[in-house]
């Protein structure tokens, strides 16, 4: 009989051998990479006497034909109980409707982080020369930010009277039918997401943690997540972990910390990966990097993420790209973004072995030119496979 996952007093997830999981299949594409990924999550776990019962919950397009909701409160409550969840790709519309769904479950959830590891996997096509030398961590803080949705249109009578107040209190030239929005950086959530920053690089063996903000510009709010971070590694860490003001980039046997602005980070990713190791940043720079760093490994199509609250347990996993609708039932997309958050899932409840199996046997698919149509137009001699033959190529491998 499945059971639920629970934690413990101490923080530490208990995880049966027959958990049950809830998983959103996701819009568009979601109804041919969702299938293909469970299909191999599900040989790896029977691999080693394992079973997930999968709950099937519903949000995005799917939610709204059948419920008329696009984000059920039942969901929610699914997540709340179960603990650990993953979900396809969900319908947000741009400039105007309904919030994105994405943004909505990790506020409600309070997933204050966005994890989001970038490595390259041996056969892949990049960009770069030495693809081999991305291999970099990125937390996400998850809550705030411009994400928090305190935004108001253009001429309304919201962004009026904010406007109106701005000018007569502080002097501010804001002009005339403007759209508005509040920036909200709270040291709380710095102090979070920075703090399991520093934890995973310390029980990882990483060699650094790099703050990214964009401080020179907005001193007060991103410049603030700066300082709060070196605050916290002399309050909390300071027995393992140093600033580089303070010991002048040589850490010793210490965890290094330092910081880089926003825009110079884009840059040495390019130009010397090997140096960024765990990155710690705020929201919107976190979306972009995430995504940049995703086109130097192969693209979003194979990058994998998380939304986690490591203080309450919960968590959500998920795909990081988008629905692509109009290749939507035609069996053709690569799986490997939902597949790999699968196996960050697997990893986050302690099932080290079938997480690495997954990996190995999608690096050695990929190996031998057995891939999905985006890989296949960028190598040589590649077999082109759809969705489903991919996953089960990867099966065989196992």
């Amino acid at each position: 009989m499945a059971e639920k996952i629970t934690m413990n007093a101490d923080g530490v997830l208990h995880v049966p051998n027959n958990p049950i999981i809830p998983y959103i299949e996701g819009d568009g594409i979601g109804i041919d990479i969702w299938p293909a990924a469970q299909l191999v999550m599900d040989a790896a776990a029977k691999k080693h006497g394992k079973q997930i019962e999968w709950k099937q919950v519903l949000a995005g397009q799917k939610a709204f034909d059948e419920t008329g909701e696009w984000l059920p409160e039942q969901t929610i409550t699914d997540f709340r109980e179960y603990l650990i969840g993953i979900k396809g790709p969900m319908t947000t519309p741009i400039g105007g409707g309904m919030r994105s769904l994405n943004v909505a479950l990790r506020q409600i959830l309070d997933l204050y982080v966005c994890l989001r590891p970038v490595r390259w996997f041996k056969g892949v096509p990049s960009p770069m020369k030495h693809p081999e030398l991305v291999d970099m961590v990125i937390f996400r803080e998850n809550t705030e930010d411009v994400y928090a949705g305190l935004e108001w249109p253009a001429g309304s009578p919201e962004s009026e009277k904010l406007r109106t107040f701005l000018i007569d209190s502080f002097g501010w030239n804001v002009r005339e039918h403007s759209a508005l929005g509040i920036k909200p950086i709270s040291k709380m959530a710095s102090e979070r997401l920075i703090r399991e920053a520093i934890k995973y690089a310390l029980r990882n063996k990483r060699q650094s943690v790099t703050f990214v903000h964009k401080g020179n510009v907005q001193k007060y709010t991103e410049g603030a997540f700066m300082k709060w971070g070196y605050e916290l590694v002399k309050a909390e860490f300071g027995d393992v972990a140093v600033g580089w003001d303070d010991c002048g980039g040589q850490p010793g046997s210490k965890l290094l910390v330092k910081d880089v602005i926003a825009d110079i980070a884009f840059q040495q990713c390019l130009l010397r990966p090997a140096e960024m190791d765990v990155i710690a940043t705020t929201n919107l720079n976190g979306d972009y990097m995430s995504d940049a760093l995703a086109a130097q490994v192969g693209g979003i199509g194979i990058a994998p993420g998380a939304n986690i609250n490591y203080i309450t347990g919960h968590g959500i996993f998920e795909a990081t790209h988008g629905t692509a609708p109009k290749y939507a039932g035609q069996d053709k997309v690569n799986p490997g973004s939902v597949l790999l958050s699968g196996a960050m899932m697997f990893e986050h409840l302690g099932w080290q072995d079938e997480a690495d199996e997954i990996v190995r046997a999608l690096e050695a698919t990929i190996a031998d030119k057995i891939v999905t149509y985006d890989f296949a137009r960028q190598m040589e001699g590649a077999t082109e496979v759809k969705c489903s033959e991919f996953a089960s190529a990867i099966v065989d491998r196992l």
